[in-house]
């Protein structure tokens, strides 16, 4: 099929405003003009969006490596890069899976690093559209944007610096408090949201729509009461309500011999991300707009030649524990490959792991050690550096589970039963026998959403993050934040650091 997204629409816009501003634009227009105009105002966009898909360097939300996606991932129960015993990786994955990470560790910064950058083209753009007059959806889309990029700061560092006009040196500007941000957050959205186009798909994919915005902010709410202490439950319910208007429900979950895992659900981690669950997706196409790593990175080199004709990387596994809370017959662990007879295909000279990981630091784990990611099985056009699946942000599946765990959270555990079932029966699994609890929530989140980026944030939500898990031991409240990079630190002395670092 032909792509026709926002993603390569931008990157073929940027790269051509790059090369030939002299000769195509700024020879006719004032930049007034041309941020007013619908070219001009994607332009303004594009910066914004352009940081969103993962690249080298720590660079992205998702797709690559050492960024924002492996420290809310690797800190999680759900996945690892153990050091090896043949000397293979490094030991600070590991250390972000035991919860042991400095603030001197590039995760940490690269992920502070990106969200300002794209923190500082956000509001770049707010400027240009607003100074230009622009339509009020483009000038919307820039707040909502900005939005999303400090929502995920407060989300992993708490109290942040906290600027919308890109006029105060590194040294001068404020630390905000997390609440204060959140509330800022809240309005940003609550006033722009409705301005944002409705429509899926097409030029839309992979932008902020209206159902993107109000899933940005139904994540606020479901999580304020760990930003600011006050509980927001009906908040929530209220914003995912909305989302219904858009016409959204559960992708097929029916058997599909054309599919390498063998199920039509597997489309949702693929190619061009279906718009009947994808609410808000990653254009990814390797090499030329982002890349998706994940099963690329979990496979061992020749496993990965066998399946897919390029050297895996022996790196990401799934703890065990991890693995075996699936139900053999829940058709999403199929996504998980290990042992003799694993899910997927058996090309002849395959690899078989074992389920069995005993060490992820010291001596470390034998290099077959450890169940393997499929979940994104590479899509074409791919290479070792990575495929071009699609990545989901957010998608409807997780809506319905937010509104299940609302309802819990105001007793109501009736009314959440049906948005439970609705996930189970599409995963091929029998209704619960009974009204759901708190742990059916958080237990079912996490087998929908696995690899998604959502586990750490959920684990802190339920009050699970700093407990013992598998092979990491119990951790002291302060890892709930990440430490404010010592470089951050250093570059502005406003900052204080987090407690416990």
């Amino acid at each position: 099929m032909k792509k026709i997204f926002l993603y390569a629409c931008f990157a073929t816009m940027f790269l051509q405003a790059c090369t030939k501003l002299d000769e195509n634009i700024y020879d006719k227009y004032t930049s007034d003009e041309f941020y007013n105009s619908p070219q001009g105002s994607d332009v303004a966009l594009a910066a914004v969006y352009a940081q969103i898909p993962g690249n080298w360097n720590g660079v992205g939300y998702a797709g690559a490596d050492r960024g924002w996606y492996d420290l809310n991932n690797m800190s999680s129960d759900e996945q690892v890069v153990p050091h090896r015993t043949t000397g293979d990786w490094e030991l600070d994955f590991a250390r972000m899976h035991l919860r042991q990470w400095l603030p001197t560790d590039g995760f940490i910064n690269n992920t502070w690093n990106w969200l300002y950058r794209s923190i500082f083209n956000a509001n770049l753009a707010v400027r240009q559209l607003e100074q230009a007059n622009a339509a009020p959806d483009k000038i919307a889309e820039a707040k909502v944007l900005r939005a999303f990029f400090y929502y995920l700061a407060i989300d992993d560092f708490g109290d942040v610096p906290f600027f919308t006009e890109n006029n105060l040196p590194v040294d001068k500007i404020p630390q905000g408090k997390r609440a204060d941000i959140f509330e800022f957050i809240v309005k940003e959205l609550t006033d722009n949201v409705e301005l944002l186009s409705p429509s899926k798909g097409n030029q839309h994919y992979g932008r902020f729509n209206k159902w993107a915005g109000y899933a940005l902010l139904s994540k606020l709410y479901l999580n304020a009461e760990v930003y600011t202490g006050r509980p927001m439950w009906n908040e929530c319910l209220e914003t995912c309500a909305k989302i219904d208007a858009g016409g959204f429900s559960l992708h097929s979950g029916a058997a599909d011999a054309a599919n390498p895992l063998g199920y039509k659900y597997f489309e949702l981690f693929g190619d061009v991300l279906p718009d009947d669950e994808t609410i808000l997706a990653i254009y990814t196409k390797v090499d030329v707009v982002g890349r998706n790593i994940f099963t690329v990175r979990s496979l061992g080199g020749t496993d990965g030649t066998a399946l897919i004709g390029f050297g895996g990387w022996n790196g990401s596994v799934v703890p065990q524990d991890f693995v075996e809370k699936f139900a053999d017959n829940d058709i999403r662990k199929r996504q998980f490959r290990y042992g003799v007879n694993p899910y997927g295909p058996k090309p002849a000279g395959f690899t078989t792991y074992s389920l069995n990981l005993t060490n992820v630091d010291n001596p470390g784990a034998n290099p077959n050690d450890g169940a393997r990611s499929q979940k994104f099985f590479p899509s074409a056009p791919m290479n070792s550096g990575g495929a071009s699946n699609d990545f989901p942000i957010y998608r409807y599946a997780d809506i319905l589970l937010m509104k299940a765990e609302c309802h819990l959270r105001m007793s109501n555990p009736a009314l959440a039963k049906p948005f439970i079932d609705q996930i189970r029966v599409r995963a091929g699994l029998s209704p619960l026998s009974s009204d759901p609890t708190l742990e059916d929530v958080y237990n079912e989140r996490g087998f929908e959403l696995t690899w998604e980026g959502h586990r750490r944030q959920d684990m802190i939500r339920f009050g699970k993050f700093l407990l013992a898990r598998g092979l990491a031991p119990a951790a002291p409240a302060s890892r709930l934040l990440f430490p404010i990079p010592t470089a951050a630190l250093d570059a502005n002395p406003l900052l204080i650091q987090n407690p416990g670092y």
